[in-house]
């Protein structure tokens, strides 16, 4: 959930009413505080706009994501947050008097539901939350249960304080990650407070391995679901295990919302202790759905160390982050949820109100409109209540082309009464809004269907001969947003590199490899940048002495450099040489490799001159093979390597490529390709692993 400072669990209109807390009146300023000001409450905030809406979050208030045409919920922890609310000068209605009280409630009704229920409607049957243990041990009995369909999932990077971040890949010959088949990754517990998320995310899993019928035997067979049910495990441990002080205080450690980490900013007495044993409380930590590298630095998030949406320290600096980043880029993840409490919401990107629509806003909005027939959640952009930043599928999409939502499930809190915000909500039973239309479990099939579904994502298509591996990878710079410094002036992005990067088997026949389009929605779609520096001048590119035999290649060195000094958009590589265009005669190709020697452009078609492109490429040292095809001695080529700056705010139209390289199981390069898909495309490659020529376009 998306709040702008610490806040406790929150109770719905409807939930509240039957024990009497909601409540109707318009404050007004009043001289002094009153006893009910020292008391933990739920307000509406009257603002009829998206602008409005964001200005209230400015308070530094704990906004919630609940929120609409009329007013954004925000809970006041006491008389300070009332004086501030009322320094504002803008209006409210109380809606919940004593959220201890129903804190309190919550729990009584938890202990009656698990003693009165032997089962629930829940595939897995639960009556009660889990612990971080639980999660953990289920996932290896599933794995245990379907070895075939069940491959156990360790995440690259450990959390802040060691612990293994857990999930399971569900698929017919799980073992097989380099199957080609598109992959729907279901995540909870960013934040650590917000239970549902987890069990809504593990449910799902039982759901698809013990369904037992076609529509189950169907998705495993035609695509990867991946379940990472807790992600911020330190956090979420933390509170599990927190004994509840009900005070929503700083050392209310179960409604602790951020990781472990320890800020630079962090004043050296609150640097001590344990994370669930310091002065400075749950407050110490960063949140992880601020830290993604895309966009972070913008509105909607906090400098300030202390705040629940602490945006870090750096852009994607957090493991925790840095895990999934990785996970989501190693693999075709065509297909992303996130899920979070509360407020009964399907958010899309952008987050952003300044991005404006993403290139995919009428499929994007279809999408969430499939699944909110089921769960009954408004279907809207993030950007619609306040803007945010550094979340985790503004980075997806914009970078990877993954399709990402955030489900805000409920309408009751953090971690409400597992009876109504985790089977109701799941199941779709009452009260819950998606009652007798499926819940979150049709919603979530609605998702399956769509990773399954072609023209979501693209296809490559061709043949492969046996005991080969295709990889296609993209290495970019990409940008944050102009970083909000702590006095509010704003400095510059800052540059961070992403590499997209999978691979598929070669079985010795036909293949067909879901994947993300090729061309990054922030470089085709309508948000840009302005250059925040000039470009590197154009510089030659050296030729080495003497000229390669027929076949064979010669190689030179050229550097690109980066931020502060140039801020390079696009890379040109022009190659020619003395003759007609196209010549019938001579032919020479061109490969540009990073420092690691990854193939990032390549020009190998019958043009006089050959032009290779590189967009946001990432500074360093890159190597240049020029492969003399054909002719080669009979004129030597030069080379210019020349810089553009970044496309500003539109759509640019602009197509990047997929580089395609095919190996033997000995590390040899077969073959290569550039490949330009998009969105709901197939392209067919032939053999790419064939040592001959590259088929000219």
């Amino acid at each position: 959930m998306r709040i702008s400072r610490v806040g406790p669990g929150v109770v719905g209109v409807v939930a509240l009413a039957t024990i009497g807390l909601v409540g109707t009146g318009v404050a007004t300023a009043a001289p002094r505080p009153n006893a009910q000001d020292d008391k933990v409450q739920i307000v509406t905030v009257h603002a009829s706009t998206q602008k409005e809406r964001s200005a209230v979050d400015a308070l530094g208030l704990d906004t919630t994501e609940h929120a609409d045409t009329t007013g954004v919920d925000v809970v006041l922890h006491g008389a300070a947050d009332v004086a501030k609310l009322r320094a504002s000068g803008k209006k409210w209605t109380v809606k919940v008097a004593d959220l201890a009280a129903v804190e309190r409630a919550n729990k009584a009704k938890d202990k009656a539901y698990a003693a009165s229920v032997a089962e629930s409607e829940l595939p897995s049957g639960r009556t009660g939350y889990r612990h971080l243990a639980d999660y953990n041990s289920e996932m290896a009995a599933l794995a245990a249960k379907y070895p075939t369909k069940v491959k156990p999932l360790t995440l690259a990077n450990p959390s802040v304080l060691g612990k293994p971040i857990q999930g399971i890949e569900i698929t017919d010959n799980a073992s097989n990650t380099k199957d080609g088949k598109p992959v729907f990754l279901l995540m909870g517990a960013h934040h650590a407070r917000e239970w549902p998320s987890s069990e809504h995310s593990l449910e799902f899993a039982y759901d698809l391995l013990e369904g037992g019928d076609a529509r189950n035997a169907g998705l495993l067979k035609s695509m990867r679901t991946i379940v990472v049910p807790v992600v911020n495990v330190d956090g979420f441990e933390i509170s599990r295990k927190a004994a509840p002080l009900g005070d929503f205080s700083r050392f209310d450690y179960e409604m602790k919302r951020k990781n472990c980490a320890i800020s630079i900013q962090t004043p050296a007495a609150s640097r001590t202790g344990t994370c669930d044993n310091n002065l400075a409380g749950r407050e110490r930590g960063t949140d992880p759905n601020r830290n993604y590298p895309g966009f972070w630095g913008g509105p909607g998030a906090s400098t300030n160390w202390r705040s629940d949406t602490f945006r870090g320290d750096a852009p994607g600096g957090e493991p925790e982050v840095d895990a999934v980043r990785k996970l989501v880029s190693s693999r075709q993840v065509t297909n992303l949820i996130t899920n979070h409490t509360f407020s009964n919401l399907i958010l899309r990107p952008p987050s952003l109100a300044s991005t404006g629509f993403t290139p995919d806003e009428l499929k994007y909005r279809a999408l969430g409109a499939d699944m909110a027939q089921h769960n009954d959640y408004a279907n809207i952009p993030s950007f619609g209540l306040y803007d945010t930043s550094g979340s985790t599928e503004d980075w997806s999409y914009w970078n990877t082309g993954g399709l990402g939502f955030t489900f805000e499930i409920g309408t009751e809190g953090f971690h409400p009464p597992y009876e109504t915000g985790v089977v109701a909500e799941y199941a779709g039973l009452a009260p819950a809004a998606g009652a007798g239309k499926g819940g979150n479990r049709e919603a979530y099939y609605k998702m399956a269907a769509a990773t399954v579904d072609k023209s979501l994502h693209s296809t490559i298509t061709g043949k492969a001969p046996a005991n080969t591996d295709l990889t296609i990878r993209k290495t970019y710079q990409g940008m944050t947003s102009p970083v909000i410094q702590a006095d509010g002036s704003v400095g510059a992005p800052i540059p961070f590199t992403d590499v997209l990067t999978s691979s598929l088997q070669g079985k010795g026949g036909s293949f067909s490899w879901a994947v993300n389009p090729s061309t990054r929605p922030i470089v085709a779609g309508r948000y840009g940048r302005d250059a925040v520096a000039p470009q590197q001048p154009s510089a030659p590119i050296p030729n080495p002495a003497g000229l390669p035999p027929v076949g064979g290649s010669e190689f030179s060195n050229v550097t690109i450099q980066g931020l502060p000094t140039y801020d390079n958009g696009k890379v040109l590589f022009t190659f020619g040489w003395q003759g007609p265009n196209p010549d019938p005669n001579v032919d020479w190709d061109f490969f540009i490799y990073d420092s690691a020697g990854n193939q990032v452009a390549s020009a190998a078609t019958l043009a006089n001159p050959e032009i290779a492109a590189a967009l946001d490429p990432v500074p360093g040292g890159y190597r240049v093979e020029a492969v003399n095809y054909g002719g080669g001695s009979a004129a030597d080529w030069t080379g210019t390597m020349s810089f553009q700056a970044p496309d500003p705010a539109i759509v640019t139209g602009v197509k990047e490529t997929w580089n395609l390289t095919c190996e033997n199981k000995q590390g040899k390069v077969l073959g290569t390709r550039s490949i330009v898909v998009d969105r709901g495309e197939t392209v067919d490659v032939g053999n790419p692993c064939n040592r001959g020529k590259n088929p000219k376009q």
